[in-house]
């Protein structure tokens, strides 16, 4: 035991560094911190200079370090949003059961062993409205203040996405008269009128 912790212990420091940095992080990103989310960021900018300044310190694990600095700046830009969004699902794993308790409902809710199609066409909307009541009941008062044109907007993407699905559908049953159609369309605007 003496002679491998011996050979083992040029090994040590570099590890220590390393997992001392990591551990603030995670103490930085936890939920328990009673911390706003710019005084996250601000804590977290901080410890990550230091990493970068003080990487050789890292020893064998510099590569490492840097590893886990280029991957930070690159999801900083939705690094945060959970803490200024409340009940907003925090890593991805709770953000896949949310969609699992929203397909156990449809299931539920329609009699089916399957998932409706409307959940791939409208599960955006579905989701959100799923979340958002179970946090809390809505009055028609909260509901009349919605914006009038952020609804239509979002009645035209859904009804964009029904006819790429219709389209997709006509397609699958019908490949050849769909293709024929589409090579009259075509002609049609090519032709000079």
């Amino acid at each position: 035991m003496a002679k491998g912790l011996e050979q083992t212990a040029p090994l040590w420091a570099p590890i220590r560094v390393a997992a001392d940095w990591l551990h603030q992080a995670a103490h930085l990103l936890s939920e328990d911190r009673l911390l706003t989310s710019l005084e996250r960021q601000q804590q977290l900018r901080h410890l990550l200079q230091t990493m970068q300044q003080q990487k050789a310190t890292a020893g064998s694990l510099e590569t490492g370090i840097e590893h886990f600095l280029k991957v930070s700046d690159s999801y900083w830009a939705g690094l945060f949003h959970t803490y200024e969004i409340e009940a907003l699902p925090r890593t991805n794993n709770d953000l896949e059961g949310s969609f699992g308790q929203l397909r156990h409902h449809q299931r539920r809710v329609s009699g089916r062993k399957a998932a409706p199609a409307s959940l791939v066409l409208r599960g955006a909307v579905r989701l959100i409205a799923a979340i958002a009541t179970r946090m809390k009941t809505f009055s028609a008062k909260e509901l009349s203040t919605v914006s009038c044109a952020q609804w239509r907007e979002v009645r035209a993407e859904l009804k964009t996405h029904q006819l790429k699905r219709d389209q997709q559908r006509r397609f699958r049953r019908d490949p050849e008269s769909y293709l024929s159609e589409l090579e009259t369309q075509f002609l049609q605007l090519a032709l000079p009128h």
